[in-house]
């Protein structure tokens, strides 16, 4: 009888605690990514060790990894300082609110609509050699030359740019004034200002934006796609290309097995960039 009470007060304690609310979001994420991603697991090791051996030899995946490491190498830190540069820029200024709006319209614009947008821009005959023959230079064919590259690294921060932005705008509304204030009455510089004020208070807004954007860099995939197609110049063939071909060929065990090289891959990094982010708030 004393254990079926122990169990009632400890149930009861449980309900009021209201934790049963975080319960449809428990069975969310354990049937569509925690059962899914075991089942894929098991799937990479159906063959033992082969199927990674295959992946790890495959010349398409190894050029899939080089671009979508040199994407996200080139991509992130020049989101991240164009970003937090046009946010100073119009941090407090009274136009903040109209800019903000100019910048996320990007967001708003459907896949296909972008995609449209580059071809007119970046087509042999587009916008862009138009203007480069005015000034007498030579046409370049943007999307099936080492250019392309460069075509993606521009949507990749035209579209996230303002979404980036107002994050980077979110973190600054929270730094004290007095702070910088006190700073530039003690004959501080603008440059150190920033340095050495307003950098520190961001900190916990840069990982954030730093996770986001490396998040988000998996989703150029859909104008590359709808520009270039599924097999498009060497520079743009990223993982997402890889795993559209595997996809649309059936060739699932491959998938599993890279699937699951990714997974590790990214958590490592992740792990890694929080265990750093740690030491530096600590230091």
């Amino acid at each position: 009888m004393k254990d079926v009470v122990r169990l009632y007060k400890k149930w009861n304690s449980i309900w009021q605690s209201k934790v049963w609310f975080l319960l449809p979001s428990v069975l969310g994420v354990g049937a569509f990514a925690i059962l899914p991603f075991v089942q894929v697991l098991v799937r990479s090791f159906s063959g033992g060790l082969a199927g990674y051996r295959t992946v790890l030899e495959n010349e398409a995946f190894h050029l899939a990894v080089k671009n979508t490491c040199r994407f996200v190498g080139v991509g992130i830190p020049l989101l991240l300082l164009l970003s937090f540069a046009a946010a100073f820029g119009i941090y407090k200024s009274r136009w903040m609110r109209l800019l903000k709006s100019i910048y996320l319209l990007p967001m708003a614009v459907p896949t296909a609509v972008v995609a449209l947008i580059w071809k007119v821009f970046f087509h042999k005959a587009g916008l862009m050699n138009q203007l480069l023959a005015l000034f007498h230079l030579e046409a370049t064919d943007w999307l099936t030359s080492d250019a392309a590259f460069g075509v993606l690294i521009i949507s990749y921060l035209w579209k996230n740019l303002g979404y980036t932005i107002v994050l980077w705008l979110a973190g600054m509304a929270g730094i004290p004034e007095s702070i910088t204030e006190a700073a530039r009455v003690d004959g501080a510089t603008e440059a150190q200002c920033v340095r050495y004020m307003i950098l520190p208070q961001l900190k916990p807004v840069f990982f954030t934006i730093t996770m986001l954007s490396f998040l988000n860099s998996f989703k150029v995939f859909r104008e590359a796609y709808l520009v270039a197609g599924a097999y498009p110049q060497k520079s743009m063939y990223l993982l997402q290309h890889l795993f559209n071909n595997w996809f649309t060929n059936l060739e699932i065990d491959k998938m599993s097995s890279a699937a699951v090289l990714l997974a590790v891959f990214f958590a490592i990094c992740s792990l890694g960039l929080q265990r750093m982010w740690e030491k530096e708030e600590l230091s």
